[in-house]
């Protein structure tokens, strides 16, 4: 192809110049055609909500699909970590960190780039004749740092550990992804049988309520005792509304946390009825050990903390001197053909760069760097502070967790004991209603207790084993031993 054969002159160039500009013009148009404002603060702009693309539901088992499936505590997490925007979210940003880590090792390879030129003009060497030329030809050029005394491994040490921190941080979230679903899970079967035990508080009340009722009828029991049993039966009633509500309300919570939609049918399990108490470590010292070698979070902010260390000793090296290699070699033709067709042309060349000075922009630089490492350094030591405390914490709730479901359950028997015997006292006359029903309250209320004292152990535990980083999830036990790396 000969170079002539391009067009040229000033009537194409002002034809490309023109095209281009009317493409750029038509552009601002479309993008400024409607431009709604709101014609005073207290009314609002005329917007056309966007159309909102189609909802993809995840995949899920047949079986789990089918009105009245019960889930798991781990097919539960499962869901949840697989539909999570959250952990999907941090598990992108630790990839986009691993790529960046291997863009800054670009710098230990070399540079090669190809280059194609070409330029057509016009001379006029005695002012009359003129003499039309061109030249064009490819040329390529490759560069190699050298020496540049330590920037550049600093550059890669600092992406390195921000793909760990990353890393640690998308660990961190699955762990909190997996506590929010646990603690939703566990009060959804709190929920759940606080209901039953709320229709169990109703049959009594139901119970009393017909024992007044047929005394009497007999005669032996005024109509005070009639009402007040009665007024009993209403507020167990009432209870029992309130509890079917919070099952209803947490059941929704509970598909939410898994993202899935919130009128799903489906159930989990009963809240268990023997939690293994036994199983709780009797030391604190191991799992704050263990916390401080296993939390993400903190390993996260550990390199978070080495990643401005490193950068310290970039920006160090950026007042350093610099060792790198040149070279180019290309190919040039000519029209007309002066000498011959064309020429070859080389060079090679090892320069050596030393910043002398930069108005101090360097010096400014470096300390900033150092005051960043020296916060996050702190940074990290804060919150070494904060998850013993965290562990610490959540130990002894889960300890007073296991002694509460002790107390609960002996709470229970005395109670359910209690209600017996004054309702046989009522039936045979020796007692009086009030005193049944305030058995019968006694009764529902530490029904109530031990319920939620199960409910909290399980929370505890499930807070426990997040405190001190160990993502490990059981559907019927507390686990909180150490996981082997």
């Amino acid at each position: 192809m000969r170079w002539s054969s391009f067009p040229a002159g000033p009537a194409a160039l002002a034809g490309l110049v023109a095209t281009l500009t009317g493409c750029v013009t038509l552009g601002e148009r479309t993008a400024t055609a409607t431009r709604p404002v709101s014609p005073s603060p207290s009314i609002a702009a005329e917007l056309t909500p966007p159309d909102l693309p189609p909802r993809v539901q995840p995949a899920l088992p047949e079986a789990l699909l089918e009105p009245g499936a019960t889930f798991t505590l781990s097919q539960v997490v499962d869901i949840a970590l697989s539909t999570s925007p959250v952990t999907r979210q941090a598990w992108r940003q630790a990839r986009a960190a691993a790529a960046q880590a291997g863009a800054r090792w670009a710098a230990y390879y070399p540079r090669l780039d190809l280059i194609a030129s070409g330029s057509r003009g016009q001379q006029s060497p005695d002012g009359r004749e003129v003499a039309p030329s061109a030249t064009w030809g490819p040329a390529a050029t490759l560069s190699y740092l050298l020496l540049d005394f330590g920037g550049r491994a600093a550059n890669a040490a600092d992406a390195h550990h921000a793909l760990l921190a990353a890393d640690w941080s998308h660990e961190a979230t699955i762990q909190s992804t997996v506590l929010a679903v646990q603690e939703t899970y566990f009060s959804y079967q709190n929920a759940k049988a606080q209901t039953e035990a709320a229709r169990a508080a109703v049959k009594q009340a139901e119970t009393a309520l017909e024992v007044a009722a047929g005394r009497h009828d007999v005669g032996v029991a005024t109509i005070a005792d009639v009402l007040q049993a009665r007024t009993a039966l209403s507020q167990a009633r009432f209870n029992l509304a309130a509890a079917e509500g919070q099952v209803l309300t947490l059941r929704g919570a509970l598909a939410t946390a898994m993202g899935l939609p919130a009128d799903l049918p489906f159930d989990v399990g009963s809240l268990p009825g023997e939690p293994p108490l036994d199983t709780v470590s009797s030391a604190v010292e191991p799992l704050i050990t263990q916390a401080l070698r296993r939390r993400p979070d903190l390993n996260a902010s550990r390199e978070q903390a080495a990643k401005a260390a490193a950068k310290v000793r970039s920006v160090r090296s950026e007042g350093l001197p610099v060792i790198s290699l040149t070279a180019s070699a290309n190919r040039t033709f000519y029209e007309p053909v002066l000498y011959d067709h064309g020429r070859d042309n080389w060079t090679a060349r090892v320069l050596v760069s030393y910043p002398l000075f930069a108005g101090f922009e360097n010096t400014q630089n470096l300390r900033k760097a150092s005051e960043d490492e020296a916060a996050a350094q702190a940074q990290s030591e804060g919150l070494e502070q904060q998850i013993v405390l965290q562990v610490w914490t959540a130990y002894y709730r889960l300890r007073t967790a296991v002694e509460q479901v002790r107390a609960a359950r002996d709470l229970l028997a005395s109670a359910e004991q209690s209600e017996q015997v004054a309702l046989g006292r009522y039936k045979e006359g020796v007692g009086s209603i009030l005193d049944l029903l305030t058995a019968e309250t006694a009764l529902a209320r530490a029904r109530a207790q031990e319920i939620q004292a199960r409910a909290d152990y399980f929370i505890a535990g499930a807070r426990l084993t997040h405190a001190v980083g160990a993502a490990v999830v059981a559907d019927t036990a507390i686990v909180t031993e150490e996981r082997q790396p």
